[in-house]
């Protein structure tokens, strides 16, 4: 038997294939690529050609989830180095503190206070409400020249028990001008320097200077 003929192009022994051979022959697709896709078919692997991919933009973080260094807070949430005053700071520096109020620098100026406070309630018993004074003058001319607290200690006593000195006399006069119809208006105005003189020594004996109310300043 004799084989049929072929068409030209069809791969015949001996022939070399025919470029322009109709694209219906099997293998062809109508170009001389045998590998090339159907019209609108995809490539090898449907992934589009390398440097396609868009550039990556700043608001991805970086691989692995984590910001980028730097946009931690300091540890322990404190406040940076340098953020605190400088050492201190809302303190009263030394020596912002008054000075010590009250005390005596000897027992010799404790006791001189003591007697002219102490000594003018003495002294308002003693002399009727009309000696009260006594005592406070004598403290200031024995002391009162070697120790400011002392003197200070007795012209306040002084100051006090002669204003009260002066209301005791005219206290004495009311009763006499009345034939002693008010015989207590004298002893009521003995009990004012007698309480206050007794409060003066215990402040005194505290070491604080005692401020005498209802007085007049005679001497300074």
């Amino acid at each position: 038997m004799t084989e049929p003929p072929r068409p030209p192009g069809a791969g015949d022994p001996g022939f070399p294939p025919d470029p322009t051979a109709p694209s219906g022959v099997p293998g062809h697709a109508g170009s001389g690529d045998p590998t090339a896709p159907l019209s609108g078919a995809p490539g090898p692997g449907s992934h589009p050609p390398p440097g396609d991919y868009p550039p990556p933009t700043g608001d991805q973080p970086p691989s692995g989830g984590y910001p980028p260094p730097g946009d931690y807070p300091p540890p322990g949430g404190f406040p940076p180095p340098g953020g605190y005053g400088p050492p201190g700071a809302g303190y009263p520096a030394g020596g912002g503190y008054g000075p010590p109020t009250g005390g005596y620098a000897s027992n010799d100026d404790k006791n001189w206070a003591l007697i002219a406070h102490f000594g003018g309630a003495v002294g308002v018993i003693v002399g009727g409400g009309l000696l009260g004074w006594l005592a406070p003058l004598i403290a200031l001319m024995a002391r009162g020249q070697q120790s400011p607290t002392a003197r200070a200690h007795a012209v306040a006593a002084l100051n006090f028990q002669l204003t009260w000195t002066i209301v005791g006399v005219l206290s004495w006069v009311v009763t006499l001008i009345t034939c002693g119809v008010l015989f207590f208006v004298p002893m009521l105005v003995w009990l004012v320097p007698l309480i206050f003189g007794i409060i003066g020594g215990v402040k005194a004996n505290e070491g604080v200077l005692y401020r005498y109310p209802m007085t007049y300043g005679f001497t300074r």
